[in-house]
């Protein structure tokens, strides 16, 4: 099977514009999370069991944003190639609304029963206790970081891909100092252990959301994003394109994080050491693809935009390269997992059944990772940009529900295999996906454009692309 490449290098000069500050900025939230681990693995295995159980809820929360952003994404870079900026202000309008819908039901949730979700991923009495002491804190950032969340990631779809870093470059440094304040109860501040590293988050996202929407309200042009533009509710024709479209990224990405949090169950209930390692490998895992996170937002908006201009064929191609470049940069993520990840081991305060576990368990990581990659790229990156949700959704949904957890499940709660084989088990979905997509890419069947582009904004954007000095088979032009 051969695949077509991109040669033109402006096209990879937009993919890096992208990429880049993507990357870094998932890079730099990794080393949040990772300072975190480290300071509150000092603490014990207890307390870094806690947080990282604590966390995987609330990842929860941000897979329903991300179903969110998934499904606006579609619209408003397709709307964005084609031109149509009222229509874009009207996607950022109702994925505002949505978001603020899912924050204060989790905020709610949350703040009545924290024990009880604790208790849904560990049996530990001690894990329990230090878990509800966060998440009690927790519950008053779900609406300030959700919003802001949401809002910064969609303005990738209009070109300010720049903004996600600068505010996660704020946090990064407010987070750190704060959780140092209060997890230590340095300059005066209590010690609140645990509870400090929430408190240093909450004052972190606030930063964010403050930075966020004065940008995006008071300073940002391209867009003209106005409070006056939340006031009112999208059309009628609006939301069935957004329902036709986004509903089924919504869907399988909720599905999804309700599978995730499934799989954090299964380990949780293996121990206190397994979780532990886990939660290690993790902060590997994804220190080491936030390269291939940035390849799979920019390769969705990418796509979404030249389907925007109308240029079907050509969006195929930069389909096939991207596939490509993910084979690539996953061969390159499980090689930084085998070499990094054991550097990190030594830097925890672990036993040594769980430096052993972890040793084992980034091993299995790094094979996994490389199928992580591959289907990102295309199942959140380039299917999704070519509006093919409903098939996605149908991926999501069969191989996560009916295989990766019932035999991860099986293997890790009633067989007793291996930590490092049920960790596989858990991910063989990746594997599946990966080679899955590849018919669905090459059939062309995967590109679905928004009901209702006009053919004015299709030509200006064309005419813009012009201007620039690319034609439309992707070269450059004679001026």
């Amino acid at each position: 099977m051969r695949f077509r490449i991109v040669k033109d290098k402006e096209f990879y000069r937009q993919v890096l514009s992208i990429m880049l500050p993507v990357a870094l900025q998932q890079a730099i939230n990794m080393g949040v999370n990772m300072m975190d681990t480290v300071m509150v693995g000092s603490l014990g295995e207890a307390a870094l069991s806690a947080s990282s159980l604590a966390n995987q809820y609330y990842q929860f929360f941000n897979i329903f944003c991300m179903g969110i952003i998934g499904g606006a994404s579609v619209l408003a870079s397709q709307y964005w190639g084609a031109g149509e900026k009222e229509k874009v202000r009207e996607t950022f309008n109702l994925a505002l609304k949505l978001t603020l819908c899912v924050c204060v039901f989790f905020a709610l949730l949350t703040w009545f029963f924290p024990r009880q979700i604790m208790a849904i991923y560990t049996s530990e009495e001690a894990v329990i206790e230090q878990g509800a002491n966060y998440l009690s804190i927790t519950a008053f950032i779900f609406v300030i970081h959700g919003t802001s969340f949401v809002a910064a990631l969609l303005m990738r779809a209009v070109g300010k891909p720049r903004l996600g870093l600068a505010v996660s470059v704020v946090s990064f440094f407010v987070n750190i100092i704060a959780n140092y304040i209060f997890i230590f109860g340095k300059f005066g501040a209590p010690r609140m252990e645990i509870a400090g590293a929430a408190l240093g988050t909450l004052i972190a996202r606030t930063f964010e959301f403050a930075i966020t929407f004065i940008y995006i309200f008071a300073i940002d042009q391209s867009l003209g994003l106005r409070p006056r533009h939340l006031k009112k509710l999208p059309s009628a024709s609006f939301f069935k394109n957004y329902f036709r479209l986004g509903a089924p990224v919504l869907v399988s990405d909720s599905l999804l994080g309700l599978g995730g949090n499934l799989v954090s169950i299964v380990m949780g209930h293996m121990g206190s050491a397994v979780v532990a390692a886990n939660a290690i490998c993790m902060v590997i895992d994804r220190l080491c693809t936030v390269v291939i996170q940035g390849i799979s937002n920019a390769s969705g908006i990418i796509i979404g935009n030249t389907i925007g201009c109308g240029r079907k064929e050509k969006a195929i191609e930069q389909g096939e390269t991207f596939y490509l470049l993910s084979m690539g940069f996953g061969l390159i993520a499980a090689a930084l997992v085998l070499i990094v990840g054991p550097l990190t081991v030594s830097i925890y305060a672990l036993t040594e059944e769980t430096v052993i576990l972890t040793h084992e368990m980034m091993d299995a990581y790094a094979f996994i990772i490389f199928f992580q990659c591959i289907q990102s790229v295309m199942t959140k990156g380039v299917l999704r940009g070519g509006g093919d949700t409903k098939f996605l959704m149908a991926a999501d949904i069969l191989f996560m529900w009916l295989i990766s957890i019932p035999l991860g499940a099986a293997g890790g709660l009633v067989l007793g295999w291996p930590a490092w084989f049920v960790t596989i088990c858990l991910r063989i979905d990746y594997v599946i996906k990966s080679v899955w997509c590849i018919a669905r890419l090459v059939s062309g069947k995967w590109i679905h454009e928004v009901e209702g582009l006009k053919e004015t904004g299709k030509r200006e954007a064309e005419l813009t692309i012009e201007k620039m000095g690319i034609g439309k088979d992707g070269g450059r032009t004679e001026k």
